[in-house]
């Protein structure tokens, strides 16, 4: 497997094997990798002759109080689970080398970025925009692959690869789950026993939000207050939001009908967990 930390070595091997008439996928990563990274990667070593994965931890993407100093990092096991998978080459850049001193161009979004994550996290998807479009212009994959754990923004990625024209296919990979229901995260591994067990409360709420949905509720407000009021019954969680929006343009919707998503954010002790589930009715 080979471990680049440049963007000419990047582009050289890629042109290499698209002279080769092999296809490209990529999995774009932070790091401190776990089975639901796996499972993208695992997805594009299937559907592609080649698989890249990049392993960067992006600055731009975090507000000023939140973690990106406490980020968990562990490069030597993202490899080893990298390369026992196939995965062909690893991208791991410095923030040097991705962002100049005086770096001034950004990529960013109206409309899908103003609610959920995007309203809690002011700026987020912009750093988002910024690095996958960086990365897709470096990497020039056939396919990319990211997780549908982080709804809002696989649906941001969709529309930002039509909007702009880029000439990859987005893959949408199902959330992999704990034994126990907790969706994986890198996140978790801030979670102590307590919080470990209180964080529960977030897939125990979509199940009971399939549920209400299945037994025939319909209103938009009814699902969301229910389900608050479901997390509110755990005393280290708070709830950072709980929404029902238009799956594709993630705005909000009062009558449940065609592809939504039912998406929340919350906060065990001062970890902020996310969990979602899509439906269509």
């Amino acid at each position: 497997m080979i471990i680049a930390k440049t963007v000419a070595q990047v582009r050289e091997q890629v042109k290499q094997w698209k002279k080769e008439g092999l296809t490209v996928g990529f999995v774009p990563t932070m790091g401190y990798l776990h089975e639901g990274h796996a499972s993208l990667a695992k997805q594009s070593v299937a559907l592609c002759n080649k698989t890249v994965a990049s392993v960067f931890v992006n600055p731009i993407q975090f507000g000023p109080s939140e973690d990106l100093v406490s980020y968990p990092r562990d490069f030597e096991h993202d490899c080893a689970i990298l390369e026992k998978i196939g995965v062909d080459l690893v991208f791991h850049p410095s923030s040097e080398e991705m962002y100049a001193p005086d770096f001034c161009t950004y990529v960013d979004m109206e409309n899908l970025t103003t609610q959920l994550c995007g309203k809690s996290r002011p700026g987020h998807f912009k750093g988002v925009c910024t690095v996958v479009s960086k990365l897709f212009h470096i990497v020039q994959p056939n396919k990319a692959f990211f997780g549908e754990k982080d709804a809002q923004q696989l649906a941001v990625i969709r529309r930002m690869v039509r909007d702009l024209s880029f000439d990859i296919e987005i893959v949408g990979c199902p959330i992999v789950r704990e034994a126990d229901g907790l969706a994986k995260s890198s996140r978790n591994v801030y979670l102590n026993a307590e919080e470990r067990k209180a964080a529960l409360i977030l897939s125990k709420t979509v199940l009971l939000g399939k549920e209400m949905i299945a037994k025939g509720e319909r209103s938009g407000k009814a699902l969301t207050d229910a389900l608050k009021a479901n997390i509110q019954k755990e005393p280290l969680a708070r709830v950072d939001y709980v929404d029902v929006v238009n799956g594709i343009s993630m705005e909000p919707i009062e009558n449940l009908q065609g592809q939504i998503l039912v998406a929340m954010a919350v906060f065990i002790g001062k970890t902020r967990l996310i969990d979602n589930f899509s439906i269509t009715l």
